[in-house]
């Protein structure tokens, strides 16, 4: 997608500095406009192509809803968002030089995007007999509470 001969015109990575204005960014108030949808996705478009990463700071944090599911954004809308997400997470992962999946907990938090999710567990927690626990969590009996 880049020509060979215009390099030039390619940004350095973000500084350290850098990312930590984009994470205030991400943990700052969503600015979204009453405009028409296609009007914003014009925007949001022409923010993620310009190579500025505050823009693509600023899209990410305008379009995140909050939750994995999304039911409430549009495809387009869903679209964008993934996008952005992608292009800012592998230039993290980069710059810090960190994991994928740390550099995702770290934007999330930023966001805070799947925090119930985290802490609480999806599924109730099943029913355990006895024979199923680890032995430490097992009860132990001692011969007076038998004589009772």
């Amino acid at each position: 997608m880049v020509p060979v001969n215009k390099q030039l015109n390619l940004r350095p990575l973000a500084t350290i500095n850098q990312v930590n204005k984009c994470i205030s960014i991400l943990k700052s108030k969503p600015k979204i406009k009453r405009s028409m949808w296609s009007r914003r996705a014009q925007e949001y478009e022409a923010k993620i192509s310009s190579g500025k990463i505050y823009e693509l700071a600023e899209v990410v944090r305008d379009l995140n809803k909050g939750d994995d599911i999304m039911v409430d954004q549009s495809y387009s809308e869903r679209q964008l968002f993934e996008k952005a997400y992608e292009r800012i997470l592998s230039e993290f992962q980069i710059i810090l030089n960190i994991s994928l999946e740390d550099t995702q907990k770290k934007l999330d938090k930023a966001l805070k995007r799947n925090l119930l999710s985290q802490t609480q567990p999806s599924t109730p927690p099943t029913k355990q007999t006895t024979t199923d626990l680890p032995v430490e969590d097992s009860v132990s009996v001692n011969e007076e509470t038998l004589e009772e």
